[in-house]
């Protein structure tokens, strides 16, 4: 048998672990959603570019070892955990109160998320911490190293992107749909109890 088919095999394992995971409904899709709508796509990159690049950074740390700090310290999941449902419910809250028109007013309230605020948030959501953590314990390709392990985030970065983006898209092509107030003001509280919701399994699981 070829020894070396099987760093390619875990690679594209990674790539399909990458696609359903980022495509799939969460936090960061949920947002970009929102804010494709309130915004349109053009302001929503510095938003898009945010999670997937924040992401990238995250992956590395946690497979320099980061993910040893839970270890060491079991008290710290319990913390991050608390800040987690925090300030996901403060978001949350945020989306449902939001103005009901789209590209509101330029204020505090009403800016898309920047690039920075978008990196820094995967760092306190619950589903961009699980993705990492499988990607580097369960995906990184033998022997490891600092090597495959950029490798590992890149990739995860490169299909990371295109799938979040697809939520953006989704949110500015029904920018027109939702231009009546009230329909934005319904879709807004219910996009913020879908990310409630997605707290259930960081509370219960």
């Amino acid at each position: 048998m070829d020894n070396t088919s099987a760093p390619d095999t875990t690679l594209l394992a990674l790539a399909a672990f990458a696609f359903v995971s980022s495509i799939t409904p969460g936090p960061n899709n949920l947002m970009l959603m929102s804010s494709g709508i309130r915004f349109g796509l053009a302001r929503s990159w510095p938003h898009l570019l945010g999670i997937s690049l924040g992401f990238v950074v995250m992956v590395i740390g946690v497979g320099a070892g980061l993910a040893q700090v839970f270890v060491a310290l079991p008290q710290a999941q319990s913390v991050l955990k608390f800040a987690s449902v925090a300030y996901l419910l403060y978001l949350a809250w945020k989306i449902a109160t939001a103005e009901p028109h789209l590209d509101a007013p330029d204020s505090a309230a009403s800016r898309p998320m920047t690039f920075l605020q978008a990196a820094l948030f995967q760092w306190v959501n619950p589903k961009a911490w699980t993705m990492a953590l499988t990607a580097v314990t369960v995906y990184l390709p033998p022997p490891g190293g600092m090597s495959a392990l950029l490798l590992v985030a890149g990739l995860f970065g490169l299909v990371n992107l295109p799938s979040c983006g697809v939520w953006a898209v989704l949110g500015t092509s029904m920018r027109r749909l939702l231009a009546d107030p009230r329909h934005l003001r319904t879709f807004n509280r219910m996009a913020a109890a879908l990310l409630v919701a997605s707290l259930y399994p960081v509370v219960f699981g």
